[in-house]
């Protein structure tokens, strides 16, 4: 399936950022995506080793095999280039470091002034990295809100261009993150999904500070950058799942802040004596409501700082 905007309409037969990503669609599926093991402690150099092998190597792929509308050797140079960015935005960086890499190669790539990717999950998606601030507390808005283009590409498995979100359909289907976005000075939304043609793990956003649409050749360098992020995750260390000290890697960090949503959703279920959905509503509500984050917000139901009342 092509990439399609936030009409559902098809934007050329290009292939998706799934296409050929060689991701392992169990690798972070469900809730899991942000916990599990690979590798025991001391391995991070290995692991860092890996994970910038296997992101060259699929810049080095999409090199060789290129794209069959890159076929023509005048665009041969530009492809070169395109591999060139990203190849060293990522050279020498750590496992944690290659998605906040990546990120930055994008905007260098792109016309948009920020990027941000996050993992996809059965609560809400968990940001991972960001080029900015900006992109950083859009990302968690998206989150916070359950609604955005970033949870509409991770649903519909395909891209999804917000081009205008001062007016029209755009700004109408997400009334409440365009109205944010706008105020914080971005007026479209690329989201490109991460993972296969079957699972999606997470998505990559690109954030510009103007409206407008991509052009064939952007949407390409999308996919590309989108293609590689997915092979850069798969390739990231996770911290043993029963203690010791592998469980300061950083990818177990996410883990356990994800976990406290989940445990706050389930004392919010208690006190107001609804289900898990009504209560993840709550919590985002909340959140929205002060100005805050979820996560913000879950911290302070289970360190038994907020309470949710009946109404």
């Amino acid at each position: 399936m092509g990439p399609t905007d936030d009409r559902g309409d098809t934007h050329g037969d290009e292939p998706g950022p799934f296409s050929g990503a060689g991701a392992d669609s169990g690798a972070f599926a469900g809730r899991d995506s942000v916990s599990g093991s690979c590798g025991a402690p001391g391995d991070e150099p290995r692991q860092a080793e890996r994970a910038e092998r296997a992101t060259e190597g699929e810049v080095g792929r999409r090199r060789e095999v290129g794209h069959p509308r890159q076929a023509d050797h005048a665009e041969e140079p530009d492809h070169l280039r395109i591999s060139d960015v990203i190849a060293e935005g990522v050279r020498g960086a750590g496992p944690a470091e290659i998605p906040g890499k990546l990120c930055v190669a994008a905007v260098k790539l792109l016309p948009v002034a920020d990027a941000s990717v996050s993992l996809r999950s059965d609560g809400m998606p968990v940001q991972l990295s960001a080029s900015s601030p900006r992109a950083e507390r859009l990302s968690e808005l998206q989150a916070t809100l359950g609604d955005g283009p970033c949870t509409s590409a991770a649903k519909s498995r395909a891209a999804v261009l917000a081009t205008d979100l001062t007016a029209g359909r755009d700004a109408d289907r997400w009334p409440v993150f365009a109205q944010q976005a706008t105020a914080a000075g971005v007026r479209a939304v690329y989201s490109m999904p991460l993972g296969n043609d079957t699972v999606c793990v997470g998505t990559l956003d690109l954030y510009r500070d103007v409206p407008g649409e991509l052009t064939r050749r952007e949407l390409r360098i999308a996919e590309l950058v989108a293609s590689v992020m997915t092979v850069a995750l798969t390739a990231l260390p996770r911290g043993q799942e029963n203690g010791s000290e592998g469980d300061d890697l950083w990818l177990s960090g996410l883990a356990a802040a994800h976990d406290e949503v989940y445990q706050a959703v389930g004392m919010i279920m208690v006190q107001l004596g609804v289900d898990s959905d009504e209560a993840l509503a709550r919590l985002r509500a909340d959140a929205f409501a002060d100005s805050r984050t979820a996560l913000e917000v879950a911290h302070d139901v289970v360190g038994h700082v907020k309470r949710f009342e009946q109404d």
